[in-house]
């Protein structure tokens, strides 16, 4: 009878112990995040005839006004970039200190940040969909995965987001002050960005870019998706040296499976002509998938690909 209520008494703690977890998750991701460096707009509900609505927030620099003569960041995962008492996981990229600090020395213009808030959507609409052309017709008619979300979330920022920023804070607009910036899914859809896109982007940071494909349609095709993209950005990249284009890994997790798919394309982008200016590739030594080490890299990242010439 005793041995009954003890485990009674482990299954009722248990209970609760998940119950904590969910509510601290719930308020993590519920609350809105704040910055120690500039103030943050929220746009909730960003409309968009292309994809689902979102929260977008933009972060400006102390002292910024409208109309003030500024490059623009575009970023994904916009709710990890700020503040850890805000995210799922109690991590964040430090956008706002990293950038304060690059821009108070003069490293970087001065440049406002559009954090663009993923959805349940995340794997589709960070997906280069166009790489599907390079596939067998066999295994792109047996994808599970709505190719067409990644262009129409490029979709979304080209046609509606950037107009409406444009207007509304008056940046610089040509792609020599415009860029974008993602992690894992959020890398290679940055890096498609470039490709789709090249008459408005000037640079991209592509951080633990996922270019092994694993996980996302069946792990008996990732191989061919990887293959495939890079077929894509065979045909696809812009000339060499015409943008910046930066590129990382680390050596753990997640990031120990990207070797030999970062090594492949490290190697099409030199037999592409492009030169250590223009485009750079490093291995981060036990580092792992995970966003406070993409904050230690954040600040040489964009010094690589937004720097003042």
């Amino acid at each position: 009878m005793l041995r009954g209520r003890r485990w009674l008494y482990w299954i009722f703690a248990a209970v609760i112990a998940l119950g904590v977890a969910a509510m601290v998750m719930f308020c993590r991701r519920s609350k809105e995040p704040t910055v120690s460096s500039g103030s943050l707009e929220t746009y909730r509900d960003f409309v968009s005839q292309h994809v689902e609505s979102r929260t977008v927030r933009v972060w400006l620099p102390d002292g910024y006004q409208r109309g003030d003569s500024c490059d623009v960041l575009y970023m994904h995962d916009g709710q990890m970039l700020f503040d850890s008492t805000a995210t799922w996981n109690g991590q964040e990229w430090c956008v706002d200190e990293v950038m304060a600090t690059l821009i108070a020395n003069h490293t970087l213009r001065p440049t406002i940040v559009v954090a663009i808030d993923n959805t349940g959507s995340r794997l589709e609409e960070y997906f280069p969909g166009g790489a599907a052309q390079y596939l067998s017709q066999s295994l792109r008619e047996s994808s599970k995965i709505d190719l067409s979300l990644g262009d129409n979330y490029l979709k979304f920022i080209v046609e509606e987001l950037k107009p409406f920023i444009d207007k509304e804070y008056r940046p610089l607009t040509s792609r020599e002050h415009t860029f974008m910036a993602g992690s894992s899914m959020g890398g290679l859809i940055s890096l498609y960005a470039l490709c789709e896109y090249p008459q408005v982007l000037g640079g991209v940071v592509c951080m633990s870019s996922h270019l092994n494909f694993e996980k996302l349609d069946g792990d008996d095709k990732a191989a061919a998706w990887a293959a495939a993209f890079r077929d894509y950005l065979s045909s696809h990249l812009p000339p060499a040296n015409s943008a910046r284009v930066y590129m990382d890994r680390g050596t753990e997790d997640f990031d120990a499976g990207y070797r030999e798919a970062q090594k492949a394309v490290d190697s099409l982008f030199v037999a592409k002509g492009w030169d250590g200016d223009h485009f750079t590739s490093l291995v981060f030594m036990g580092h792992e998938h995970k966003e406070r080490f993409w904050a230690q890299r954040l600040s040489l990242a964009l010094r690589r690909v937004m720097a003042q010439d």
